[in-house]
Parts: C-alpha cells; structure tokens; sequence
C-alpha cells in the first residue's frame, strides 16, 4: 500500500517505522514492552473504522475489504468496542 503526496509514492511501511521510531526515541532509558501488541492494536481500531466507513458499515463488505471473515471482524469489532 502506498500514500500519494504531491505526486510522490510513500509507502504505508515508511510511515510506520517513522512512527516506531519516533516511538524509540521518546523511550529514553526505558524498555519497550509488549510493542507487537501496541502496534497492533494501534493501527487495528483505526483500520476497521476507516474500514466500515468506506464500506458504509457494511460488515459483510467490510469483511471482504479486510480479507477477513465476517465473524471474525464482529469480533474484533467486540474487542475494539466499535459498534
């Protein structure tokens, strides 16, 4: 996946590390913990609901969209308290 700007193709993987990064830095001395998970469900919620809305909250298209079955996104949905 790729983020145009002003005619430039940026992949969606560089804002991530970018984000990660900046994570790291703001860390100081600390240790990171559990940072799958974080990033994970950092970037999940806004997903299904960036998601349901450009499928008008459909969750059977949404589902397609995500490459997901249907009642797997219900759970996720559960999880994330997305109604």
């Amino acid at each position: 996946m790729e983020v145009t700007n002003q005619n430039v193709r940026i992949p969606l993987s560089a804002y991530v590390k970018q984000s990660i990064e900046v994570y790291f830095s703001q860390l100081s001395d600390n240790d990171a913990v559990d940072l799958h998970a974080l990033v994970i469900s950092e970037v999940e919620k806004p997903l299904l609901e960036v998601a349901l809305a450009h499928s008008g909250y459909n969750q059977t298209k949404t589902a397609k969209v995500l490459g997901l079955s249907r009642s797997t996104l219900r759970k996720k949905l559960e999880h994330y308290g997305i109604s």
